[in-house]
């Protein structure tokens, strides 16, 4: 490789003077087939199981983390140009770039990028993320109060713990635990945590919403279901507003129309669609949390202990395992923002429009900047500052971290414990192995463990 050639690989022309690192045609494609067109399909608001299951078996994540090591490589770790599905993209592959989107503000590197606001405006039109500027502020700060964002335990704790240990009970009495029991309890915890025990059996409600995150997978490019779904979500938020208007004081929904909204303009109950969007994901995270700690014999007893002994509501081991099964399997595999003014990169200015990817699984189990990336440590979560290191970002960093990180993992660890407590999980499906790299997906969706009563 010619000098010239190395200098354009680092964001520089033949002269010396800043440029950008922009794809080649082939690179685009590689990025197109094996990174872009695969997450589409894999459905971006609502994953669809038969493509996870699919993409677990060829082991598809594998062939963008080559792309992305082969672009971090041909370019000196710059940020690269590519072409993304609603314009230029710049994909960010190294740590300076990593520091840099994480303390940007939001008002300058938002979250409501055109793909991802065409996607949940079906859904949640008048939630956070598809809010705009001074609104926006107002109605996350409202959201912010009403999950406690900054609260290690949520004021209303002991009642959402109280749910999850009565809903716990109908796992706890089978022998076998698969994915689906998990994920109707978590739907019945959410319902629960969410608008009150009145929605607790409203299994229409969720199928709804489901519909709606199904409509949303299409990120606006399928316009014949538009009047259809802003029919289903008339239904679905009248039915929501109902159950709010009657639900107690420390349900979320309650929490949230404890807000003034003098002029109509707030909404503050338009978020509840979104809290029930997360935390019915939590079931298929507590699912792969059990896998691992069945894989993982010594990391059970460990648990166990901790559990058995009646320590609080934090659990901290078990915690971790929670945060190692997401960095693991992220929620979220790419963190995608839009810059709203003229933003440099590498000393490359960008113009505003730019939108920006994070590919938050590439850098989660990145070998250059991770230890044992492709293994189960929960214990790497117990060291001071875990939680701040950038190559971690299950539930991203800075401005744009998730406000409901704390009450997401206080539900989870709440249902690991009350299974974990009542039963040793014994013949685990998929088997993992307990040493070497794990898989970079796993198909939720197949997971079974047995349960033999302590």
């Amino acid at each position: 490789m010619s000098q010239s050639t190395r200098a354009v690989g680092r964001g520089l022309d033949a002269a010396g003077t800043a440029a950008p690192a922009v794809a080649g045609v082939a690179e685009n494609l590689r990025f197109l087939a094996t990174h872009t067109l695969p997450a589409f399909v894999r459905g971006f608001v609502n994953a669809r199981p038969i493509v996870v299951k699919a993409y677990a078996a060829v082991g598809q994540p594998a062939w963008s983390a080559a792309t992305l090591r082969a672009l971090r490589a041909r370019h000196g770790g710059a940020p690269v140009l590519l072409k993304g599905m609603s314009g230029p993209m710049l994909v960010l592959l190294d740590e300076p770039e990593l520091r840099q989107f994480y303390a940007e503000p939001v008002r300058t590197l938002a979250m409501d990028s055109p793909d991802k606001t065409a996607g949940l405006a079906v859904l949640e039109p008048t939630g956070v993320i598809c809010s705009h500027g001074e609104l926006r502020e107002q109605r996350r700060q409202v959201n912010d109060e009403v999950v406690a964002a900054a609260e290690a335990v949520h004021p209303c704790g002991s009642e959402y713990l109280a749910v999850v240990a009565d809903e716990s009970r109908r796992l706890t009495s089978r022998s076998l635990l698969d994915t689906p029991s998990m994920e109707r309890a978590m739907q019945r915890v959410t319902r629960r945590i969410v608008l009150g025990d009145a929605a607790a059996d409203d299994r229409q409600l969720t199928e709804w919403l489901f519909t709606l995150r199904n409509e949303g997978n299409w990120m606006g490019k399928r316009r014949k279901q538009t009047q259809a779904a802003r029919s289903l979500y008339a239904r679905a938020n009248a039915r929501i507003a109902a159950y709010a208007a009657a639900a107690p004081a420390h349900t979320l929904a309650a929490r949230a129309l404890a807000h003034p909204d003098p002029d109509g303009t707030l909404d503050p109950i338009g978020q509840t669609h979104h809290w029930l969007l997360a935390l019915d994901a939590l079931g298929p995270v507590a699912a792969r949390t059990l896998l691992l700690i069945a894989t993982h014999p010594a990391e059970q007893e460990a648990v166990f202990g901790e559990v058995s002994a009646g320590g609080g509501p934090l659990l901290p081991r078990l915690q971790a395992c929670v945060r190692e099964s997401l960095r693991l399997f992220p929620l979220v595999p790419d963190l995608v923002r839009v810059t709203r003014a003229s933003t440099t990169w590498r000393g490359v200015p960008y113009p505003a429009g730019t939108s920006v990817l994070v590919p938050a699984l590439f850098h989660n189990r990145d070998p250059h900047r991770v230890s044992a990336p492709d293994a189960f440590v929960p214990g790497r979560w117990l060291a001071p500052g875990a939680t701040g290191i950038l190559q971690f970002a299950p539930f991203s960093h800075g401005g744009g971290r998730c406000p409901g990180e704390n009450l997401g993992l206080l539900v989870t660890t709440a249902l690991c414990a009350e299974i974990l407590r009542a039963d040793r999980l014994t013949g685990a499906r998929p088997a993992l192995p307990s040493s070497g790299p794990l898989p970079l997906l796993v198909d939720t969706s197949g997971i079974r463990l047995g349960l033999v009563p302590r």
